[in-house]
């Protein structure tokens, strides 16, 4: 009698669970919405006044503050909120539970909802760039591979995030509540609600080591031409390194 093992799902079983999960972001209406609707519409808001503010460099504050602020929202709402809601789901429903006796591990799902969120990210960031630069005259940043940089250490530390509100939500409308909490906490002490500028010095400094602050103020640096500041760099790394491990131990399949 010969044993046989099951096949591990090759690239056609990934690029299939990509595109399931990437029609159930699409007919989640206001999921796929609000984060790219609302950060256009805060842009739009501050543009007649902010492009009209020089701040150096051939900058003005619509490139070194709002663009960075909208960015970040972008990669915020759905880091933090989307994403850990649809894995809440999965796991509610017992999907993830399915899964785990099949040759496709729970953590195919994971990874594909990642992808599909990553996506959705670039999508936000292209078209708010986009209509910055075509619509209200903005300009790209003085260092656009630190701005690169920032943008891809920041998702990693809203997805870092996102995966612990996941881990820790049991359901997925508990997951939404505590994404929501968590968004407007961080943008709070991050210059979400009229900019760093004019929150408390001690506030402004906790807000610079937490994701949403330290990405703003980082790609503000970037968009200026300005030395980006360490601090910064470092708590979105830690977050991205800290967030997936603390996940991991308190994530439950089912």
């Amino acid at each position: 009698m010969t044993a046989t093992t099951a096949r591990r799902p090759g690239p056609r079983a990934w690029l299939t669970l990509i595109r399931c999960e990437a029609k159930m972001v699409a007919r989640d209406t206001a999921g796929l919405v609000v984060p790219i609707g609302l950060p256009l519409l805060i842009m739009v808001m501050n543009a007649s006044s902010a492009g009209r503010q020089e701040v150096g460099n051939g900058r003005s504050a619509l490139d070194v503050h709002v663009l960075p602020l909208v960015f970040t929202i972008v990669i915020a709402s759905i880091g933090i909120i989307n994403m850990p809601s649809f894995l809440a789901y999965y796991r509610r429903s017992g999907i993830l539970r399915r899964f785990a006796v099949t040759p496709a591990s729970p953590a195919m799902v994971l990874g594909a909802q990642v992808v599909v969120s990553l996506g959705q990210a670039v999508v936000g960031i292209a078209v708010a760039y986009t209509v910055a630069v075509s619509a209200l005259g903005a300009r790209p940043p003085a260092h656009l591979g630190v701005a690169l940089g920032v943008v891809g250490l920041g998702v990693a530390a809203m997805y870092g995030l996102g995966l612990l509100v996941a881990a820790v939500a049991p359901t997925p409308n508990s997951a939404v509540a505590i994404g929501l909490v968590g968004f407007f906490a961080l943008g709070a002490v991050g210059g979400l609600f009229g900019g760093a500028d004019a929150l408390p010095e001690p506030v402004r400094q906790v807000g610079g080591l937490l994701p949403f602050g330290a990405t703003v103020e980082a790609l503000s640096a970037a968009w200026a031409g300005l030395p980006v500041d360490a601090t910064n760099l470092a708590a979105l790394v830690v977050t991205a390194v800290l967030g997936p491990v603390v996940a991991a131990a308190l994530f439950r399949w089912q």
